[in-house]
C-alpha cells in the first residue's frame, strides 16, 4: 500500500504548476449561474400564467429541475469563496443558490467547509461518511433493508435520490444546530425558513397541480442529479484516519457538456485538493494528478461509478471493505481490489457483536468491567 499524503502535501506538489489565475476568484462564474436562474424564473412564469399540456409541463419541470441542480453546484463553489470573497456578498449569492434546497449558507458552511472536508472518511466525525457495522446492528431499518433482496435494496437507494439531499439537510441542522452559539442560532433558523415560506407561497399563488410541476417535479430532478455525484464521491472509497484526496475521494469522467451544466463537480479529488480554487480550474489539477501520481489517482466513469455503488453494500466492515452483513459478503474499496471491471464480493464469517446483544432470560447483562 502507498504511503498516505495529506491534501497539503499534494497541493504543495502541484500548485508550482498551476497559473496564478487559479488561486483568483471566479466572477465569471456568476454569468452562469444567472442564466440558470433565468431559466427557473421564467420557466415558473409560464407554467403560472398559461394552461399548457402536461407534457410541456414536464417539459418545463425538467428544465427547472436542471436550473436547481446547476444552481447548487454553483452555490457549492461560491460558499467556498472561489467565486466572490466578500464576505455578505457571498451569503447573499449563496441564500439564492441554495433556496430550492431551503439551504442556508451558514449551515452549509459548517456542515460541508469545517466538518465533511477537515474529516474527510473520518467514520463517525464526517457527516457525509456512510455507516459501520455499529451502527447496522443499532438500527432496526437497515436490518430490514439489507434483508431483502440486494437488487430491490438498490432500487430504493436510488430511488431515495429523488429527495435524500432535501432531507440530509433536515438532518444536519439537528445534528450542528447546537453548536452554533446563541447569537447565530435565529440567522441559522431564518436562512433555512425564507426559501421555505417562499415556496409555500408559490403552492398558494399557483395551486397544487401547476406547484407540482414548478417546484415538486423540479426538486426531485435536482436531488437526483445532486446525489448522484455526491454518492459517487466517497462512497465507493475506503474510511481514512489520514485525510489523503487520493485515497478518499474519486473523480468521476463526464462528457464535456456535463461539466460545463454542472460547473465542473466531477473533478472531485481535485476539489479537495484545492478546495479553495475554484473548479473552473480543476482539469489542470486533473492532469496533474495523473501526471505525478497515476497508481494513486482515483478517476472512473460516472456511469461505472453509478453501476458499483448499485451493485456493492453501503456498511462498512472496517476502513478497506463494505460489507452485506446478512449475506455475508464483503466488497473491497478503492485502492483494495475493487475496480469497474471487478465488481466480486467474498465470504466473510459475520456475528454479531457482543455487546449489542440483549441478554438471554435470567441472565445478567455485561457489566463493563
Amino acid at each position: 500500500m502507498t504511503e498516505m499524503r495529506t491534501m497539503g502535501w499534494y497541493a504543495q506538489q502541484i500548485a508550482p504548476h498551476l497559473p496564478p489565475e487559479a488561486f483568483k476568484p471566479a466572477r465569471g462564474r456568476l454569468w452562469g449561474g444567472l442564466a440558470y436562474l433565468v431559466l427557473a424564473v421564467g420557466s415558473i412564469a409560464v407554467l403560472g400564467f398559461y394552461d399548457l399540456h402536461p407534457l410541456f409541463n414536464l417539459g418545463l419541470a425538467l428544465i427547472i429541475g436542471q436550473a436547481f441542480a446547476g444552481l447548487g453546484f454553483l452555490g457549492h463553489e461560491i460558499l467556498h469563496g472561489t467565486v466572490v470573497k466578500n464576505a455578505r456578498l457571498r451569503d447573499f449569492l449563496g441564500s439564492i443558490a441554495f433556496a430550492q434546497f431551503s439551504l442556508g449558507p451558514k449551515l452549509w458552511r459548517k456542515w460541508h467547509n469545517m466538518e465533511h472536508h477537515a474529516h474527510t472518511q473520518e467514520a463517525e466525525t464526517d457527516p457525509d461518511a456512510m455507516g459501520t457495522l455499529e451502527t447496522f446492528y443499532q438500527r432496526p431499518f437497515l436490518k430490514w433493508l439489507y434483508r431483502i433482496n440486494p437488487s430491490v435494496r438498490s432500487l430504493i437507494s436510488f430511488t431515495s435520490f429523488l429527495l435524500f439531499f432535501s432531507i440530509f439537510c433536515l438532518k444536519m441542522l439537528t445534528r450542528f444546530y447546537p453548536e452554533f452559539k446563541r447569537e447565530e442560532k435565529p440567522v441559522v433558523l431564518a436562512q433555512m425558513l425564507w426559501p421555505f415560506a417562499m415556496w409555500i407561497s408559490l403552492l398558494v399563488v399557483l395551486g397544487p397541480v401547476k406547484w407540482l410541476f414548478a417546484y415538486v417535479i423540479p426538486l426531485m430532478i435536482a436531488n437526483f442529479l445532486v446525489i448522484s455525484y455526491i454518492s459517487t464521491n466517497h462512497q465507493l472509497n475506503p474510511l481514512t484516519d489520514l485525510n489523503d484526496p487520493l485515497a478518499n475521494s474519486l473523480s468521476v469522467n463526464v462528457p464535456r457538456w456535463m461539466d460545463v451544466i454542472h460547473f465542473n463537480f466531477s473533478h472531485h479529488v481535485e476539489h479537495h485538493i484545492f478546495p479553495g480554487m475554484n473548479p473552473k480550474f480543476a482539469p489542470l489539477v486533473k492532469a496533474e494528478l495523473r501526471r505525478q501520481f497515476p497508481q494513486q489517482y482515483q478517476e472512473m466513469g460516472f456511469g461505472h461509478a453509478l453501476a458499483a455503488l448499485w451493485k456493492t453494500p453501503r456498511i462498512y466492515k472496517d476502513q478497506k471493505d463494505l460489507v452485506d452483513p446478512i449475506r455475508e459478503l464483503a466488497f473491497g474499496s478503492l485502492g483494495n481490489g475493487l475496480t469497474a471491471s471487478r465488481i466480486e464480493g467474498r465470504k466473510v464469517p459475520m456475528a454479531e457483536p457482543a455487546s449489542l446483544v440483549p441478554p438471554a432470560h435470567g441472565a445478567k447483562a455485561p457489566t463493563g468491567r
